[in-house]
C-alpha cells in the first residue's frame, strides 16, 4: 500500500507560507472546521499578520460573539466593513511591490468573497491559492465525518476515515497530543517543517517571518513561489 500523508489544521485566515507548505506535503488535507472557535488569545482563524506602514501589523476579522461554545463553522462575521479597510491597506502598502498588479485582482476577489461562516470564507481563500500553486492535494472538512471525540483521539478517527498511513502534524504538536496513540493505530507521525525561506519584503530591511502568504504573493509572485519553495513532485 502506498503511504498516504494527511495533514489536519483549522481553516486559518489568509495563512502564512508554512501552512501552505503543510498542504503541499499532504496527499489529503482535512480542514478542522467543527472545533471550538477560540474567543481569546492567539487565534489565527480570524487574525493574520501583514506588513503595513513598514512594520508587522495584525488584521482581524470582527466576528459575532455568541454565548457558550461556538465552532468555527458556526462563527459569522460581524460585518463587511473590515474588507474595505483591508483592501485599502493592501493598496496603500503593497501597490509598489513587484507582483501587486499581476495578482491584485485575484487577491481582492478572494477578500471580497461572501460566505455565511468563517470556515467557508477561509477555506475558499486557501483552496483557491492552493489551486493557483498547482497543488494536487485533496481537501475535505472534518465536519463531514461527525466525529465526537476530542484531542488526539479525534485526529486519529479523522485519519482513519481517509485511510491515512502518516499524519503530518504541526511543529508544536507535541505540546498537546498523545504521540503514543499514533503508533498504537499504526499511523506514522511526522512534523511539518518548512525549509528556511526568505525574500525581499518591500521597505523592510530584516525579513519578517510568519506574515500572510499574501505578502509573499505580492513580493515574490505565484510562479516564483512554485519554483523556489513548492518544487513540483509526484504525490
Amino acid at each position: 500500500m502506498v503511504d498516504k500523508i494527511v495533514g489536519i489544521h483549522q481553516p486559518n485566515f489568509m495563512p502564512w507560507l508554512g501552512y501552505f507548505y503543510k498542504i503541499w506535503q499532504s496527499n489529503t488535507f482535512i480542514f478542522l472546521d467543527d472545533v471550538q472557535f477560540i474567543k481569546t488569545g492567539s487565534n489565527y482563524t480570524n487574525r493574520v499578520s501583514l506588513i503595513l506602514s513598514a512594520k508587522e501589523s495584525n488584521i482581524t476579522i470582527p466576528i459575532k460573539r455568541k454565548s457558550g461554545i461556538q465552532n468555527i463553522n458556526e462563527t459569522e462575521m460581524l460585518n463587511e466593513k473590515w474588507k474595505k479597510k483591508l483592501l485599502g491597506s493592501l493598496q496603500a502598502n503593497y501597490a509598489k511591490t513587484s507582483y501587486f498588479k499581476e495578482h491584485k485582482e485575484m487577491i481582492f476577489e478572494l477578500i471580497n468573497f461572501e460566505a455565511i461562516d468563517l470556515a467557508s470564507y477561509n477555506i475558499n481563500f486557501i483552496q483557491t491559492i492552493a489551486k493557483e500553486l498547482k497543488f494536487k492535494t485533496k481537501f475535505i472538512r472534518s465536519s463531514n465525518f461527525k466525529v465526537k471525540t476530542d484531542s488526539t483521539q479525534r485526529l486519529i478517527e479523522l485519519l482513519n476515515h481517509v485511510n491515512a498511513t502518516t499524519y503530518l502534524s504541526g511543529s508544536g504538536g507535541n505540546n498537546y497530543q498523545d504521540t503514543a496513540l499514533y503508533a498504537q493505530h499504526n499511523i506514522e507521525l511526522l512534523y511539518n517543517k518548512m525549509p528556511p525561506f526568505e525574500y525581499k519584503q518591500y521597505q523592510i530591511d530584516n525579513f519578517i517571518q510568519g506574515t500572510s502568504i499574501v505578502d509573499a504573493i505580492f513580493n515574490v509572485g505565484l510562479n516564483n513561489l512554485k519554483e523556489q519553495l513548492f518544487i513540483p513532485k509526484e504525490k
